[in-house]
């Protein structure tokens, strides 16, 4: 068994469901990056742009001004970063710039470029499962085997990838929890996630703070705020370590990490993750 890579989310967003305008500012993003990476991120996914349910699109220059900055200052630090983004250009200036991978939430569907983009960076890609943008994703979860429906359609991601020139290897899929998909589906989708691993490439799965962990045993039409949702959140964590999932995305670094720690004692010894830059520490974004 192998300890997942633990991603913490950077989002440098005004309107993002859970944190939108906590770390917009730059410096604060950048100490925040720290603070993660000190409770044990393995890797900083900066994003840009909320994909919270109902919102819109923002400009390109708006996206670029608020992530380059960020992922500049974070890669100096020698700190490993993804971009969070739906745009080859994005993806293309934040890996010229030292980002080691692209995360991108539609799987390459909002922009064909984004497959030739990358496998021109040379950096890993990470495929989510996706249906649709957030102002009208929740009309598309319609679905009759949602795991087997959603490996079938990453199944195609990836064939679109392998084929613009990504080797397999450099490949991770993930299925896109909350996106199009029901509270049900998402539970669904977790216990299933084995298929999804079966395919033989490394999983990430992002179930942080959404909306069906704050369901969890409250009345109907009653809900948890999303930063009360952390707990349930490394529960989630806990229960993944034991699937072969290669990465959990998380808001909160540090519950996530004692839940994986309990699981890793509980199950096994624990390989150490691929931190790719050496060891990180607060220490070192602060120089």
């Amino acid at each position: 068994m192998t300890r997942p890579v633990i991603m913490g989310v950077l989002n440098v967003t005004p309107d993002s469901f859970s944190d939108g305008g906590f770390w917009l500012d730059p410096d604060d993003a950048v100490t925040h990056a720290g603070e993660l990476v000190a409770a044990g991120a393995d890797i900083i996914d900066v994003g840009g742009e909320s994909t919270r349910p109902g919102s819109g699109r923002v400009e390109l220059t708006d996206e670029l001004d608020r992530t380059l900055p960020v992922v500049s200052a974070l890669v100096g630090a020698g700190i490993t970063v993804s971009i969070d983004t739906m745009r080859a250009e994005v993806a293309r200036r934040a890996t010229e710039a030292g980002a080691a991978y692209i995360n991108d939430v539609s799987g390459g569907l909002a922009d064909p470029e984004m497959a030739s983009a990358a496998a021109d960076s040379g950096c890993d890609v990470i495929l989510m499962h996706w249906r649709g943008h957030s102002s009208d994703m929740y009309a598309r979860a319609h679905y009759d085997d949602v795991v087997g429906e959603v490996v079938a359609e990453l199944t195609g991601r990836v064939e679109e990838f392998t084929s613009a020139g990504v080797p397999p290897e450099r490949i991770i899929l993930d299925p896109g929890l909350g996106f199009a998909k029901s509270f049900e589906h998402n539970w669904q989708l977790l216990r299933g996630i084995g298929a999804l691993v079966a395919l033989d490439h490394r999983v990430l799965v992002g179930s942080s703070r959404k909306g069906f962990l704050g369901s969890v045993g409250r009345a109907e039409g009653h809900s948890r705020p999303p930063l009360e949702r952390d707990v349930a959140t490394a529960v989630t964590s806990a229960y993944l370590t034991g699937t072969g999932v290669w990465g959990v995305r998380v808001h909160d670094v540090r519950s996530t990490v004692d839940a994986v720690d309990v699981a890793v004692a509980l199950l096994g010894p624990q390989d150490p993750p691929d931190r790719g830059g050496g060891p990180q520490t607060w220490e070192r974004v602060a120089q």
